[in-house]
C-alpha cells in the first residue's frame, strides 16, 4: 500500500491539492485562485476551462514541491463547492456557458413559481430541500431556456450537467476519450432533483424542470471501492490512481471533523457558513428553515443523513470590506481593527448581498447596516461584520435545537475564518458553548482524502479515523446570559430591517 491518499479539494475562489499521510496529516498543498465574474447585480459565475486548468496545476505542483510520484498515491479523492452548476459538451469537453456558481440568485423567481403550484412541497418532501436559487435545479433550467442551442443539444444527448465533482472526475479519467459522467449521492442530494429515500433522480422532480434525463450523471457512494475511475497517465497526476472518494464540500467537512455519530455537529466557515448536524440513518424533515441531506455513503454501509444550515455570506463579507470599500487591507487586519473597540457600538451588518439563507430564506432581503450614529467607526465596522458570521450560525443552531431537540455540548470548526481569535472567542460568547478548532483546520480536503483512503483500506474504518483527529485550540465563553440576550436581540432586530427589499416574484 502507498503511504499518501490526495484529495483535490476545489471551492468557490480557488482550488487546491492536498497530500495526507496515514495520520491524516499534511505533506503537502498547492493552491491557486480563479477568476470571479459578476455580470450582473446577483450573477456570479465561473469560466469551468479555467477551473480544470489550475486543479491540473496545483496537482503537479503538488506533486512536483514534495517529490512524490503517481506510484505513492494509494487513492485520491475529490471535494467540490456543491450546487455549482455546469453543462458541457461531451464531444467536444466545451462548457456551453460559464459555471453558474451556488451563490448566484438570476433563478429566483424560478425557485419562487415552484411554490405558488404546490411543486415546491414536492421538492421538499421527495428531496429535503427549500425550493431556492441556490440549488443546480433552476440553473440547469435556465441554461436550457436561455443559451442558444443548448436544449436540442441535451435531447441528442450533447450536453450534459455536472456540478464540479462531476466536471473535475469527467477531466481526470479522460474527458472527450473516455471521461467517466458520474457524481456522488451528496452532490446529487443538492440538485432539486433527487429522492433522498431511493438515491436516485426522480422523474417528477426532473419534470418541474424540463431536464432530460439523459443530461444527468450516475449516482454513486461517496466512498467507492470499485472507483470511479483512475486517472490517465497523460493527465496531472502523471499515473493511473484510483479516483475511490467524492464529497460535496460541507459533507467532506463533516467527515474531515469526524462528526460520524448522531448528534454531532460542524460548522465551516469559509466564503459562506455550513452547519451539518449528523442525524444517523434518520432521514429527519425540518420544520425550522433547514435542509435534509446526505452526510455520506460509504459503499454498502447505510446512508447517513444530516440536517444543514446554509448561510450565503461570511468570510465573503470580510473580503467585501477589503474588495469593495477598502476599509481593511488583508482578511487578518479585521481582526486587528475589530479589537480596538470593546463591543459593535450599537451597530449591525446583517450581509444578506445574495437574500437570506437558512433559517429564512428569504431571497428578497438585502444587506444592511443599521444603528449607526456619529459614535461609530471603521472598528466598529469590522467587529459587526465579524460578529455577523457568528449571528447567523446562532440562527442555525436555534433551528437545529428546535427540529432535532439537540443541544450542542460544544461546536467543531473549522475553514479559513478559524484563523480569526476574535471571531472564534465571539462564536463562543454568542452561541454560549466551547467552539472547537481541530489541528487540521482545511478539513474539507482531509475528509475526501478519507472518503478515498477507506474505499481502498488505506484505513481500517472511522474508529481509525476518529483517533487522528487532535484539538488545536479552544475557546470558551466570557459573556453573560444577559450580555448574549441583549445582543441576540438587536441582531434579530436588524434582520427584520433586511426584509421585502427587493421583488422576486
Amino acid at each position: 500500500m502507498p503511504d499518501f491518499v490526495g484529495a483535490v479539494d476545489q471551492g468557490t475562489t480557488s482550488t487546491r491539492f492536498m497530500i495526507f499521510d496515514h495520520s491524516g496529516t499534511e505533506v503537502g498543498r498547492y493552491q491557486l485562485e480563479h477568476e470571479q465574474f459578476l455580470p450582473r447585480a446577483g450573477w456570479v459565475e465561473h469560466n469551468p476551462i479555467e477551473i480544470w486548468t489550475r486543479a491540473s496545476a496545483v496537482i503537479q505542483s503538488a506533486m512536483q514541491e514534495t517529490g512524490l510520484h503517481d506510484t505513492d498515491l494509494a487513492a485520491m479523492g475529490i471535494t467540490n463547492q456543491r450546487e455549482t452548476t455546469v453543462v458541457w459538451n461531451p464531444k467536444t469537453g466545451r462548457p456551453y456557458y460559464n459555471a453558474i456558481v451556488w451563490q448566484d440568485t438570476r433563478t429566483d423567481r424560478i425557485a419562487r413559481a415552484l411554490d405558488r403550484d404546490g411543486r415546491g412541497d414536492v421538492i421538499r418532501r421527495k428531496a429535503g430541500l427549500t425550493p431556492g436559487a441556490y440549488f443546480s435545479g433552476g440553473k440547469i433550467q435556465w441554461i436550457l431556456e436561455n443559451v442558444d442551442g443548448v436544449r436540442e443539444a441535451a435531447e441528442k444527448g450533447e450536453a450534459v450537467f455536472g456540478n464540479m465533482d462531476s466536471w473535475m472526475l469527467w477531466n481526470l479519467t479522460g474527458g472527450t476519450h473516455g471521461g467517466v459522467h458520474v457524481t456522488d449521492v451528496t452532490n446529487a442530494s443538492r440538485t432539486m432533483l433527487m429522492d433522498l429515500e431511493t438515491l436516485q433522480w426522480d422523474d417528477e422532480l426532473l419534470s418541474f424542470f424540463g431536464i432530460p434525463r439523459r443530461m444527468l450523471p450516475e449516482i454513486r457512494p461517496s466512498s467507492e471501492p470499485a472507483t470511479y475511475g483512475t486517472t490517465i497517465r497523460q493527465g496531472p497526476v502523471g499515473g493511473a490512481v484510483p479516483l475511490t472518494g467524492v464529497l460535496g464540500d460541507q459533507q467532506a467537512a463533516t467527515v474531515g471533523q469526524v462528526c460520524f455519530a448522531p448528534g454531532e455537529a460542524k460548522n465551516t466557515y469559509g466564503t459562506g457558513n455550513f452547519m451539518l448536524l449528523n442525524t444517523g440513518t434518520d432521514l429527519v424533515r425540518s420544520e425550522s428553515g433547514l435542509l435534509t441531506t446526505v452526510a455520506y455513503k460509504f459503499g454498502d454501509e447505510p446512508t447517513v443523513f444530516a440536517l444543514e444550515g446554509s448561510i450565503a455570506v461570511t468570510g465573503s463579507a470580510v473580503q467585501w470590506l477589503r474588495d469593495q470599500l477598502h476599509v481593511i487591507s488583508s482578511a487578518a487586519q479585521s481582526e486587528t481593527l475589530a479589537r480596538q473597540v470593546e463591543d459593535n457600538g450599537g451597530l449591525y451588518f446583517v450581509p444578506a448581498f445574495s437574500g437570506l439563507f437558512a433559517p429564512y430564506w428569504r431571497p428578497d432581503a438585502r444587506g444592511a447596516i443599521v444603528g449607526m450614529s456619529r459614535f461609530n467607526n471603521d472598528g466598529h465596522l469590522a467587529r459587526a461584520t465579524l460578529e455577523s458570521i457568528c449571528y447567523q450560525s446562532r440562527d442555525v443552531v436555534e433551528a437545529m435545537a428546535n427540529d432535532s431537540g439537540v443541544t450542542l455540548d460544544v461546536l467543531k470548526v473549522d475553514g479559513g475564518v478559524t484563523a480569526n481569535d476574535l471571531c472564534m472567542q465571539l462564536q463562543s460568547d454568542i452561541l454560549g458553548v466551547p467552539v472547537s478548532r481541530p489541528v487540521v483546520s482545511e478539513t474539507t480536503a482531509l475528509g475526501a482524502a478519507y472518503a478515498a483512503g477507506l474505499a481502498v483500506g488505506f484505513w481500517k474504518d472511522t474508529d481509525e479515523l476518529r483517533r487522528n483527529w487532535q484539538e488545536d485550540k479552544r475557546w470558551t465563553p466570557h459573556w453573560g446570559e444577559d450580555e448574549r440576550a441583549a445582543g441576540y436581540e438587536g441582531w434579530k432586530k436588524a434582520v427584520e430591517r433586511t426584509l421585502d427589499w427587493v421583488d422576486v416574484d
